[in-house]
């Protein structure tokens, strides 16, 4: 965003006056120490983000990871924010230091040459491969568009069954709960509550997890597809063990003659949260917040 850019270039503007006005003479004999000051500040903070994302600390540049550079909240990211808050702190220390005292730091430069350059080459590559993804329609993601359709039927799965405990009065709905599930009209409330569970929170999730498959950036996919994976697993497994036990009277079990569709039904009814939820942590690029464009950004980064 516009305001955390303005605000990241301020600083440093202030940071880099405030060093030219200290250390006059040290610039004057060698520009890359006002350089070596600015970075060694962006260490810092980069440290601080690191421990931040790991929990030690709390708060310090929350609203920066989450606006400004959200791919540093990756695993990979937060690596290179300790690296950079340590070992490229001390090089930018002892370059300074060795200005201050008019000696050489080739070695030391080298050595941050080749750190600064493999870190710039792999980050941004990763940044960009991330927005590829990103950019790819959902006919382009194969996986996906199976996973939308199957949301959509259960989806509708889930409305049909909500339906038939409120006592929908169609045909269908009559067939379905003779013939299929007659487990739904035991006088026990489990299975009608069952089902309205499903209607009310399920059937919002599927068109939710469907737009979010749909449209990058949804971030929060994959932490709710795993609490319905478990939810739905549970649900399902009771749901149909309880419909074929003996303790169920016989004239609510499933029929024999019905119990090949009954089982494929309920089992992909159970199996697809749990995929939907393998996907988005296996490759997650997709729901990751869009990294910010622009001179700024990349300034930042590479600092």
């Amino acid at each position: 965003p516009l305001w955390v850019a303005l605000m990241s270039a301020l600083i440093l503007g202030l940071l880099f006056v405030a060093v030219y006005s200290l250390s006059h003479g040290e610039i004057s004999y060698d520009p890359l120490y006002a350089v070596f000051a600015v970075f060694a500040f962006t260490s810092v903070v980069d440290l601080i983000i690191a421990l931040q994302e790991d929990g030690y600390v709390v708060g310090f540049m929350d609203f920066y990871t989450k606006e400004g550079e959200p791919y540093l909240r990756t695993a990979h990211g937060v690596f290179i924010c300790y690296w950079d808050g340590t070992v490229h702190y001390l090089l930018y220390l002892a370059m300074a230091g060795a200005i201050c005292r008019r000696k050489r730091y080739r070695n030391f430069g080298l050595y941050w040459l080749g750190s600064f350059a493999m870190s710039i080459l792999v980050f941004l590559t990763g940044n960009i491969l991330v927005q590829e993804e990103q950019r790819k329609g959902l006919l382009q993601r194969p996986a996906d568009l199976a996973l939308v359709i199957y949301l959509i039927l259960a989806g509708f799965f889930t409305l049909f069954r909500g339906l038939v405990v409120l006592d929908c009065p169609t045909d269908s709905c009559f067939v379905y709960i003779y013939q299929y599930e007659p487990y739904l009209r035991d006088p026990v409330a489990y299975p009608k509550v069952q089902m309205l569970m499903y209607m009310f929170y399920v059937l919002p999730f599927c068109g939710l997890a469907a737009y979010a498959l749909t449209f990058p950036g949804c971030s929060w996919l994959p932490d709710w597809a795993l609490v319905f994976a478990g939810a739905i697993g549970q649900a399902q497994f009771s749901h149909m063990g309880a419909s074929m036990h003996l303790r169920t009277p016989f004239t609510y079990r499933v029929p024999e003659d019905t119990w090949g569709c009954f089982f494929v039904c309920n089992l992909l009814y159970a199996l697809g949260p749990h995929l939907l939820a393998y996907r988005c942590l296996q490759w997650p690029a997709f729901f990751h917040q869009p990294p910010p464009s622009g001179p700024i950004a990349l300034h930042k980064k590479q600092h």
